[in-house]
This record gives C-alpha cells, sequence and structure tokens, in this order.
C-alpha cells in the first residue's frame, strides 16, 4: 500500500489561494446550519415532545396515562416515559441521551475516516460524500412525526456522522491552501463565516416559523420543514468548496500500514505514545477537553432548559439562539482583543468565570421572564468563539514543530471522546431530581475544574518543553 506525503505546498499564486480559500470557507458556512438550526434550536425544541407524543399512545395499550399527574393535570416531560430495547426513561431526558449516543459513534468512525482520507487521493469526494450524507439525513428528520422518535434517533446519528467525517477532511485541506503565515487568518474567517451562515439560515428558518399559523403550517411541519431547509442548504453550500479545492497529494513508496479502516486507530495510538514526551501539553489538552465540554453541552441543552423548565414558547427559545449565534462572532473578536493585552491564558481564565457566572444567573431564571433569558443568552455569546478560539491557539504553542497535524487530530478526537459527559450529566440529573434546574447548575463543574486545571498547568514550561519561542504576553 502506498502513503502519502505530508503535504503539499500551497500554490505560489497568492490570486489562486485565495480563490480556494474562499470556496474553503463556504463549508464552514454551509455545515453551521447542522449544528445550529439541527442541533442546538430544533432538535432541542423538537425530539423531546415526539417522544412524549409516543408516550402518550401508549395509554391505550398500557393502561394510565403516563403523562399525567397525580392531581389528573397533564405534568411536564419528566413524568412522560418512553423506552426502548427494554430501558425506560423520561422523554425529557432523551435529547441529552440522545446527543451522547451520537458523539460516541462520532468516536469510532472519526479516526477511521481521518485514515481513509489520509491514503487518498479523492479527498474532495470523501468530504462530498459525508456531507451529502449528513444533509440528506438532517432531511429525514423530516419524517420523525406522530410519536416515530425512534427514526429521528436513527437519522440524528447518521448526520453526525456525515457532519464529524466532513469536518476531519475539511481540517486537513487548510495546509494545502494557506502558507504558515496565512493559516491563522484563513481559520478565524473561516470561523467567523461560520456563525454569518448560521445566523443568516436561523434567521430564514425563524421568520417562517414565526408566521406558520398565517401561512396554515402547523406547527410540527414547520420545524419539520426546518430540518429540510438545513439538510439543503448544507448540501447546496457544500458545492462551493467541492468546485473551488483541488487535490494535490500524489502518493509515494512507504511502509505497509495495515486495512485503512484499521490505520487510524494504529495513527492515534502512535500519536498517544509520542505526546506522553510532552505531559505538560497533555494537561492542558486534559483541561481544555474538560470545559469545552461543557461550552457545548450548555449550548446545546439550552433550548431544551429553556422549553421545559422556563416555560418559554419556541419563538423566544429560537430568537435565543439567534441572539447568541451572532453575539459570538463578535465575542470572538472581542476575545483576541483581550488576548493581546492580558495573554490568551489570563483571557481564557477569565471566560471560564463568566461561564461559571452565567449558569449560576440560569438557575436562578424566572419562568416566563424572556428578558432575563436573553441576558443569558448575550452572556453566553459573549465568551461562545472567543473561549475555543483562544484554547486552540494557545494549545498551538506547545505543539512541537511538524506535528501540528498529529497533535489536531489527537485534540479532534479527544474532544468527540469526552463530549457526551455534559449532555450524560445533564440528562441524568434531570432524570433523578425531576428539574432541568439542578442539571444546568450541574453543569458548573466542568468550567470550576477547568479553570483549576488551567492555573495549575505551567504554559511557559509548557511551551520551552515543546521547543517553541514565548509569547511575550500569557
Amino acid at each position: 500500500m502506498s502513503t502519502l506525503t505530508p503535504g503539499p505546498v500551497p500554490p505560489a499564486d497568492a490570486r489562486e489561494r485565495k480563490r480556494e480559500q474562499r470556496g474553503w470557507y463556504f463549508y464552514d458556512w454551509a455545515n453551521s446550519t447542522f449544528f445550529t438550526s439541527v442541533i442546538t434550536v430544533f432538535g432541542g425544541l423538537y425530539v423531546s415532545s415526539v417522544g412524549a407524543d409516543a408516550a402518550r399512545a401508549d395509554v391505550a395499550r398500557n393502561g394510565p396515562n403516563p403523562c399525567v399527574a397525580g392531581d389528573g393535570t397533564e405534568s411536564t416531560l419528566h413524568n412522560c416515559d418512553i423506552s426502548i430495547i427494554g430501558l425506560e426513561f423520561p422523554a425529557g431526558s432523551l435529547w441529552g441521551y440522545l446527543l451522547s449516543l451520537a458523539t460516541v459513534v462520532q468516536v469510532i468512525v472519526l479516526p477511521i475516516t481521518g485514515a481513509v482520507a489520509d491514503r487518498s487521493q479523492h479527498r474532495k469526494a470523501i468530504l462530498g460524500g459525508f456531507a451529502f450524507l449528513g444533509s440528506a439525513a438532517s432531511a429525514l428528520l423530516f419524517f420523525m412525526a406522530d410519536g416515530n422518535w425512534e427514526i429521528g434517533v436513527l437519522f440524528y446519528v447518521i448526520a453526525n456522522i456525515g457532519y464529524g467525517g466532513s469536518i476531519v477532511v475539511y481540517y486537513s485541506f487548510l495546509p494545502d491552501i494557506a502558507t504558515p503565515d496565512e493559516r491563522d487568518m484563513v481559520s478565524a474567517r473561516g470561523w467567523a463565516f461560520g456563525y454569518l451562515g448560521g445566523g443568516v439560515i436561523l434567521a430564514a428558518q425563524l421568520a417562517f416559523y414565526l408566521s406558520h399559523d398565517a401561512l396554515g403550517v402547523s406547527q410540527s411541519m414547520a420545524v419539520r420543514l426546518c430540518f429540510i431547509s438545513s439538510g439543503i442548504w448544507w448540501a447546496a453550500f457544500t458545492l462551493l468548496p467541492l468546485r473551488r479545492l483541488r487535490e494535490r497529494r500524489e502518493p509515494v513508496a512507504g511502509p505497509r500500514d495495515g486495512f485503512p479502516l484499521t490505520a487510524g486507530f494504529r495513527e492515534l495510538a502512535r500519536t498517544v505514545r509520542a505526546a506522553k514526551a510532552f505531559p505538560l501539553t497533555l494537561a492542558f489538552l486534559g483541561a481544555y477537553l474538560i470545559y469545552t465540554d461543557g461550552i457545548s453541552t450548555v449550548v446545546t441543552v439550552s433550548a431544551q432548559y429553556g422549553k421545559d423548565e422556563l416555560k418559554f414558547a419556541d419563538e423566544v427559545l429560537i430568537a435565543t439562539i439567534l441572539v447568541i449565534q451572532f453575539v459570538a462572532y463578535f465575542g470572538g473578536v472581542a476575545h483576541g482583543h483581550l488576548a493581546r493585552r492580558f495573554g490568551a491564558r489570563r483571557t481564557i481564565l477569565g471566560s471560564l468565570t463568566v461561564w461559571i457566572l452565567v449558569l449560576g444567573a440560569a438557575y436562578f431564571v424566572q419562568a416566563g421572564q424572556q428578558f432575563q433569558f436573553y441576558g443569558l443568552a448575550v452572556g453566553i455569546g459573549l465568551v461562545l468563539g472567543g473561549t475555543n478560539a483562544l484554547s486552540r491557539s494557545l494549545y498551538s504553542q506547545m505543539i512541537p514543530a511538524g506535528k501540528e497535524a498529529q497533535y489536531y487530530s489527537l485534540y479532534e478526537i479527544g474532544e468527540r471522546g469526552t463530549s457526551w459527559l455534559g449532555p450524560l450529566l445533564f440528562g441524568a440529573v434531570g432524570h433523578a431530581t425531576g428539574s432541568f434546574r439542578y442539571a444546568i447548575i450541574a453543569l458548573t463543574v466542568f468550567f470550576v475544574l477547568g479553570f483549576i486545571l488551567v492555573s495549575l498547568v505551567p504554559i511557559r514550561r509548557a511551551i520551552a518543553a515543546a521547543g517553541n519561542q514565548q509569547p511575550s504576553i500569557l
């Protein structure tokens, strides 16, 4: 079997590089609708409701209504039990458990994807294949209705496979299209473009959703049509990077590394063994994996918290996520300016402190007080993008030269490998206590631990151990 060179030299012509870079940005624009609309907004709003519909439909078959409280009134989703493969749990916990399942599946798929893509001269085809798989599965969520939540589980997991696999291949194109001096700016512009794209499609979906009565469309149908529009958006804008990007990697003779489906796990094992020589880098990575799990969990369960615990209408919840989406862009820019003055490490610690305060405030938000909820949205948006952006740049300072791809592979796999913990904790605490207020406050543990661990890592020693030049401000 042949292997590939570590990576081609980007085009010498600046105009050609910029043309490919603009195409590359559009995949961030394309796939952001999956995270923003399918996961964060409409998934959290809709999946548990469909599960509750299934529990109500079970009345005729199994006797007492599982969604009626002891006084005969309609209860919350906490008491609407549903079951699968013999396991029974409240419909309100379905979304948290589903997020955990989908993430675990990605951990299995991503190293396989990396192995196949690294050995292929057809990465665009692999990128397109995963993107179209994910977009098709997102659109097929349309058929999750009338209590048929099981089909939603299937298509949601498939969509996550498409999303995760495409992201791995997408990242691998960055060295092909940007010189080392351009790479930070190109990556940042792609990230910002993603926030903008996710906000634009969500705004259009919000306008449609709010008008569903006037258009003669049911609430359920409006959500399901938004799933279709997200799938179409994702697929349509994926055509732009597929058209602009170029294949440049050529096969060269190299050692055999086994069947491609197992080679990814072998490469990951080699990277982990080599990384043991840089324990301080791994210590920072561990701290990052803890608090980024908290970040992703807050975003993905915020709609469910607002709906099930705070009793907000769906319109308020979607508008709140839209606020977060656009404020996050400006928050990321602000984090860059703060890091320039105070250093990335101090800015990250400040952001983690804000996260703790925001979650503490979320516990005390009164049901139905939408402006309190909007205030939380602004707080989340201000620290959402910047925390992860500065973590990625600070981590790059601690990576030994020439090992960037391997260490960022570990970074991505580790992030997905731990990101099931937050949704699981949220779902489990909500299940055990019957209140998502306790579930949301429980998530502060990720930020408290992250703050402590980042504070304990000697960043300058870690940078020196990796053989890199230290920045003047940390």
